[in-house]
């Protein structure tokens, strides 16, 4: 998998890497901090980026409110790639390079956080990624470029393990995505197989932006599965549930936290009663996620507010930590002592997840995971005890 990852980013280094690095301090004035963000804010995949989004906001809203950082209130300013690789680097150049961002939050995807890592290496412009956690980000490390979350393959691990213990001697099932998301899936999904020794009977791809799984799931009940791994993201995954509720099959099905939002509860119906999901971040349900939303209330618009789900809060948590890098530097922050900050960055509390640290060489946040089971009466996902 790395291979393939690797070469994919290399593609894009020697065409779409940026001039020249930018200079440490742009983008603060006496009154002003600018911090930049990519996502994808049109499209199927913005749910996932506005959420995002949305998390900067509150984070920075919440720092502006108290003064922003040492004096200086911060600017957010966010691009839409709308989930187009080329638009993606197009809009990380276009923050460096013509709004002067000091620093940088989010960038969209995974294989667009893959393609965009030369023009930010490039740049050296500290860099805190929410949204995607995958190992090429992070692996080798990268002087200013941070991850907080937990890994695709990690996640995946510790769902499935979950699972098979909970259903010893059933027959298995898997469906990835054709790119690099379903390779990653796969890859930790196969390590628990040999592992375990799992009994599969069906294992599919499909591709990407598929949206009939008529005959997949056909496959999958004729197969005999009894566990069922869902790899798509959000639609692919409401899909697939319909159609095996059509089907009259309901196996004991695991869903990746990319879907792991309130929205797809609700378009699943019942069919979606009941599934688990793996995550890092607290579910709405509970406590913490419920002083979240009282968090969140004041300090974005109404229609913000509804578009909050778990990546507002990976959102948040990143924007967080950034922030308190940047004012840990005191009056006159530059780039070198904000990554050395974030690099410093020890057991920080967000409220909305697991402490985050980083450290000498460790640009990965190393999130602690948490199963949840889907309750479609309430469109929630509550933790399994």
């Amino acid at each position: 998998m790395k291979k393939y990852l690797t070469t994919a980013s290399l593609l894009f280094a020697s065409a779409l890497l940026v001039g020249g690095p930018a200079l440490a301090q742009q983008g603060i004035t006496d009154t002003e901090i600018v911090i930049g963000d990519v996502e994808p804010l049109t499209g199927p995949p913005a749910l996932l980026g506005v959420a995002a989004s949305i998390g900067h906001k509150i984070a920075i809203a919440e720092a502006n409110s108290a003064g922003g950082i040492n004096g200086r209130k911060i600017k957010y300013v966010l691009e839409d790639d709308g989930y187009v690789t080329a638009r993606t680097i197009q809009g990380a150049k276009k923050v460096i390079e013509v709004d002067k961002a000091f620093a940088m939050l989010g960038m969209s995807g995974s294989g667009q956080s893959i393609a965009v890592m030369p023009v930010l290496e490039k740049s050296g412009i500290p860099t805190v990624i929410d949204v995607a956690p995958v190992k090429f980000l992070w692996e080798p490390a990268r002087k200013n470029v941070f991850v907080v979350g937990q890994s695709y393959e990690e996640g995946i691990i510790h769902l499935v393990n979950y699972l098979a213990e909970k259903n010893p001697g059933k027959k298995w099932g898997l469906i990835t995505q054709d790119d690099d998301y379903g390779i990653t899936v796969r890859d930790g999904f196969d390590s628990v197989v040999k592992a375990k020794k799992l009994n599969v009977v069906y294992s599919g791809n499909y591709k990407k932006g598929q949206q009939d799984f008529s005959s997949d799931m056909l496959q999958l009940k004729d197969s005999g599965a009894e566990v069922f791994l869902a790899g798509g993201i959000i639609a692919e995954n409401i899909a697939m549930m319909k159609e095996l509720e059509k089907l009259n099959v309901k196996p004991v099905t695991g869903i990746f936290w990319p879907g792991r939002i309130e929205p797809v509860l609700k378009l699943m119906g019942p069919a979606g009663d009941g599934i688990y999901a793996v995550d890092y971040v607290e579910p709405f349900a509970g406590e913490a996620g419920k002083a979240f939303l009282e968090k969140a209330k004041p300090l974005v618009s109404e229609a913000e507010l509804k578009g909050i789900n778990r990546y507002t809060m990976t959102g948040y948590a990143a924007a967080k930590v950034l922030i308190a890098a940047i004012e840990r530097c005191g009056k006159r922050p530059t780039w070198a002592c904000t990554i050395s900050e974030l690099e410093n960055t020890k057991n920080v509390e967000t409220g909305v997840m697991a402490p985050i640290s980083f450290g000498p060489g460790v640009r990965f946040s190393n999130q602690k995971l948490q199963i949840m089971q889907a309750d479609a009466a309430t469109l929630s996902f509550k933790p399994v005890k």
